[in-house]
């Protein structure tokens, strides 16, 4: 199967413009599936658009991807554009959770499905919700943070406040802090996931005198950007974790540098992201597809949700949890 490349030129007025890539997965004709995706200069998000392509080729769909390159403005544009071409049903990881409004009322109104990916998206009509739990993935970070370290004192250095991923961390986070004595002593939020943001951050922060007992990240790049300062202005380790099970992250974890991650199943996410949509494309109805009444409330209504588990990750489970399964390799965690 041949992937198609192509460019995209889209124009605003008579004067602004910009250039995109357009993915296509078949030249067939047929179900087409419109994935909108916030940015592909993440790990993360490359893993997850591999995965979805993949699936979605096999089932023998079309796959039109427009990478918003982390502006929201292009992402409604391009989402316009996604109803223009009449997808079947659309798949978005939204940049900010409330910025789309417009893009998400064309193809509702056009009865295109949509289904919010990894962030849900707020305010709108959203046909489904696929996602990690992410108020687990909160908890099992201060649930096992307080299990390595009797510190009191945790900087909580976290990721781009208009994730709304974010907020639902926090809770679970506060959940599985309770009880024990914690204070925060520094609370950051990385715009735009900006991780030099959050590598000036943490250098300010320990150079002024202010030194956590534990540092919980907003993922696996956030940690390794704090990592790097770390290591080299104090001669001591500070415990510290973050999401996602990144490449670096693995390596960090084996070589003493990062205690732990939370790995989310990403991959069965993508799958089954791929899978909901062209039996959505095809005309299933959701209630089909989601049977046991999991919602989320996205301010406009409950959105039907499927919410994978997912699992923490430190030394000693590492070859059992990623390598076993295929996420990462030996020689990509080891060497």
């Amino acid at each position: 199967m041949f992937f198609i490349f192509s460019l995209l030129i889209s124009c605003k007025g008579k004067s602004q413009s910009t250039t995109e890539r357009e993915y296509s997965s078949s030249e067939q004709k047929g179900l087409t599936i419109g994935f909108s995706i916030d940015t592909l200069a993440l790990e993360r998000w490359q893993r997850d658009l591999d995965t979805f392509m993949s699936t979605a080729t096999n089932l023998g769909a079309e796959v039109i991807v427009q990478n918003a390159g982390n502006n929201s403005e292009e992402q409604n544009r391009q989402l316009l554009y996604l109803a223009s071409q009449k997808v079947d049903c659309a798949v978005i990881l939204p940049r900010e959770s409330k910025s789309i409004k417009e893009g998400i009322d064309r193809l509702r109104n056009m009865n295109i499905p949509v289904i919010s990916y990894d962030r849900l998206i707020l305010d709108s009509d959203v046909s489904l919700y696929l996602t990690i739990d992410s108020e687990k993935v909160g908890y099992l970070m201060g649930k096992s943070m307080k299990n390595i370290t009797p510190g009191k004192s945790w900087a909580l250095i976290l990721g781009d406040p208009e994730d709304y991923n974010m907020e639902m961390i926090g809770k679970g986070l506060w959940e599985g802090m309770k009880d024990a004595g914690i204070s925060v002593c520094d609370h950051f939020y990385t715009l735009n996931w900006n991780y030099d943001l959050s590598r000036q951050h943490i250098f300010d922060l320990i150079t002024s005198g202010i030194i956590p007992d534990a540092i919980i990240c907003g993922n696996d790049a956030v940690a390794d950007s704090v990592i790097s300062v770390l290591e080299t202005n104090l001669k001591k380790h500070i415990p510290i974790c973050g999401q996602d099970a990144d490449i670096a992250a693995c390596q960090n974890i084996v070589n003493g540098k990062q205690d732990f991650t939370i790995y989310k199943p990403i991959t069965e996410l993508a799958r089954l992201a791929a899978e909901y949509a062209v039996e959505l494309a095809k005309g299933t109805s959701v209630s089909s597809l989601v049977k046991d009444g999991t919602e989320m409330d996205n301010h406009y209504k409950k959105v039907p949700a499927v919410m994978l588990e997912p699992v923490y990750v430190d030394k000693n489970n590492i070859d059992e949890i990623i390598i076993d399964s295929g996420f990462h390799t030996w020689n990509e965690v080891y060497q």
